[in-house]
Order: structure tokens, then sequence, then C-alpha cells
């Protein structure tokens, strides 16, 4: 990993709007790729957002401007890949922004890593987590319980990245098809278990693994560069 000397800093910003996590990614990324900073991995929440990937379908999209004013759900266009999907409180968005020179440049492998991410994240928690051949992101016999989008700049710079539902009130996804998807219940973990997992330790876990996933050590970093 260029200028990152293997190291992985994690920030925690806590809850922020999704404008404003798109304009902190888009910072990062040019830091990332003039070398200012290592590999990074952004741990947060957002408000209630539906966003709008590269490939959405505006059918997708359910709940009309009056109705998402009645909510509170912002609406927003994404340039990562993918449908539409929603983001709330309760759920663990995470944005690694990564240099993957010189061996990771395999866009494919990058998707199959993160999801392996999260499928050890689960199992943590006694949760079988699974691929489903033809989609990305992560399953449970109970429905989709993570959600992946990403994005990778010139120079390999990965930005965007995965939604992992842990206590989220899934009524809200009812103002969207999620990912383009109408055959597949959603889920989470807060659904999946007897005891709600406090977002803290689920945070932890996930940034663990995301340095033995990727051979990154981890660095917990206070506020923001």
């Amino acid at each position: 990993m260029s200028g990152g000397d293997g190291v992985l800093e994690v920030r925690r910003p806590g809850q922020l709007a999704y404008g404003e996590a798109t304009e902190l990614q888009s910072r990062l990324v040019a830091m990332r790729r003039s070398g200012e900073i290592p590999d990074q991995l952004l741990l947060l929440e957002h408000p209630h957002v539906i966003t709008m990937g590269t490939g959405s379908d505006p059918g997708h999209l359910v709940a009309d401007e009056t109705l998402r004013e009645q909510m509170g759900v912002e609406l927003h266009e994404s340039t990562r890949g993918g449908d539409v999907t929603y983001h709330g409180p309760g759920q663990l968005v995470g944005y690694p922004i990564l240099d993957l020179k010189p061996d990771r440049k395999d866009l494919h492998r990058y998707l199959r890593d993160l999801e392996e991410v999260l499928i050890r994240v689960l199992d943590e928690y006694g949760i079988e987590g699974t691929r489903s051949e033809g989609y990305t992101g992560v399953w449970t016999d109970a429905g989709k319980v993570a959600a992946i989008g990403v994005r990778v700049s010139s120079g390999w710079i990965t930005s965007h990245g995965f939604a992992l539902n842990v206590a989220t009130d899934l009524g809200y996804f009812e103002t969207i098809v999620p990912c383009g998807i109408s055959d597949r219940n959603v889920t989470s973990m807060e659904e999946l278990l007897p005891q709600t997992p406090a977002m803290h330790d689920v945070m932890h876990h996930t940034a663990q693994i995301m340095g033995r996933v990727f051979d990154l050590k981890i660095r917990e970093r206070e506020g923001l560069p």
C-alpha cells in the first residue's frame, strides 16, 4: 500500500449527514492519493437518507417527495455503484478509503473481501452470514443484513463501502425496493439476536476484522484530518 506503511486509521465521527460524509470522503481520497494519510476506515451512522447509486432504477424509489418529507428522509444521488438503498440510525456504515495498489487492483476481489469482513463480524455474534450468487452483500436465512456499494477512483483509491443493519428500523426500507431486489427480505442483527448488540462493539469487531482481512495494522484516531 503506497504511502501507508500497512496502517489502517479508524475514525468514528458519530452520526454524519450523507452530504457531509460525501465531502469528507472526497477530501480523504485526495489525501490518500497524494500519500498524506494512510488507509482510512470511517465508521459512522447517517440520519434517515435514501441514496441512488449509478445503477439505480428510478422505479425502485417507492416513497414520493411528500412521504419522504413526512418521514424525515433525505434523497441523494451517489457516485457509488449499485441501485437504491437506505441508511439511517442503528445502521453501521463503513467507508474504507484504501489504496488498492499494488496487489489488490481487482474490484471483484475487493467486493468479496468486504463481504468477508461482514461475514466474520456476524460470526462474532453467532449469526451465519452468506453470499448470494449474482448479488453483492451479505445475507442470512431471514434476509439481507448488509449492503455494499463502492467507488474506485483513478489511482485505485476506494470510497463509499458497506452498510450493516445492527438495530435499524426496518420499516424505512419500505420506502424503496432495496438494491432493486423485490423478492427478498431485509433483516438486522437486532432481529436475529436475543439482545441488541451495542453499536460500539460492532464497530470494534468491524475495525479489527477489516485489519485482518486486508492485512493492515489498526490505529484508532480521534477527529478528522
